[in-house]
């Protein structure tokens, strides 16, 4: 099946503020052919199969150097993928969110190729300085694998952060945009993961559903973006500054994760209360 890039896909490709050459390629390899392709698959899943809700956009730099660091969850990265959709769909000029991804991904051929054509590279640390300092919009999870690993219990819960993204913030004097992302749990309501399996294919482990397959569900999803943070000084701090700042963003994401929740519940009492009520049983229905 051939994907259709639609006019106003390619015209939003076409206004990124992304240095592309006269073959439609930037220094960093990203094709403008592969995004138009890949937002264009992106845009039935973002706008339809999760109908994503979209909060505190005004907080998210128009142009310029800025991390989005948010909570992970859902088994697989739909989280990452609904981001890069909302800063591609909902920001006027649309932006590209860069992510760090995990290192098996650049390890798998057919993800590697499309993970760096359409600005997703793995998260070293010289990788995410160089964007910063180019003003790219950089995406990061400080959970890492571990948060898309959270069982379905565990959905609204954070681990374990990475420090790293606190140092680079701090070096490259780049504001961070901490966000709640809501609903990956049920999208992909994980029992448990296989690690064995997960080595057959090259990856960390294989989410297990009540349906086996970790194929998402079409739920709602919110994301909710909130105001910037930044923290002064050279990034070469003590540890015990660094965790510090850490704690702060992860307790800010939280209660962004948590605002997610109540406007996700709001919205599915309204849906719940306009759906048409069940037709009482007749008499010989009763029968």
């Amino acid at each position: 099946m051939t994907l259709l890039v639609s006019d106003s896909i390619a015209q939003r490709v076409q206004r990124l503020e992304i240095p592309f050459n006269s073959f439609g390629v930037d220094p960093y390899g990203i094709s403008q052919k592969h995004l138009g392709l890949f937002f264009s698959l992106l845009d039935f899943f973002y706008h339809h199969y999760f109908s994503v809700g979209v909060t505190g956009l005004e907080n998210v730099p128009a142009r310029g150097r800025a991390m989005l660091v948010g909570n992970h969850c859902g088994g697989v990265a739909i989280d990452g993928a609904m981001v890069v959709a909302s800063m591609f769909f909902a920001m006027d000029p649309p932006r590209l969110a860069e992510g760090m991804a995990e290192k098996f991904i650049n390890r798998l051929p057919f993800t590697s190729l499309w993970s760096s054509r359409t600005g997703q590279f793995t998260g070293l640390p010289e990788h995410a300085s160089r964007l910063l300092e180019d003003e790219r919009l950089l995406m990061v999870f400080p959970e890492g694998a571990r948060g898309t690993a959270k069982l379905y219990s565990e959905r609204n819960s954070l681990v374990h952060f990475g420090s790293g993204f606190v140092r680079l913030a701090m070096k490259t004097r780049t504001p961070v945009i901490p966000f709640g992302f809501v609903g990956g749990g049920e999208a992909v309501p994980t029992i448990a993961n296989s690690y064995t399996i997960g080595r057959l294919f090259g990856v960390p482990y294989i989410p297990i559903t009540p349906y086996l397959v970790p194929a998402p569900l079409p739920v709602q999803l919110e994301i909710t973006y909130g105001e910037p943070m930044t923290f002064a000084g050279t990034g070469a701090e003590e540890d015990e500054v660094i965790l510090g700042h850490v704690e702060q963003v992860k307790a800010r994401i939280a209660e962004l994760i948590e605002a997610g929740r109540k406007r996700r519940r709001g919205k599915l009492s309204l849906d719940w209360r306009g759906a048409t009520p069940p037709r009482p049983a007749s008499s010989k229905e009763h029968a």
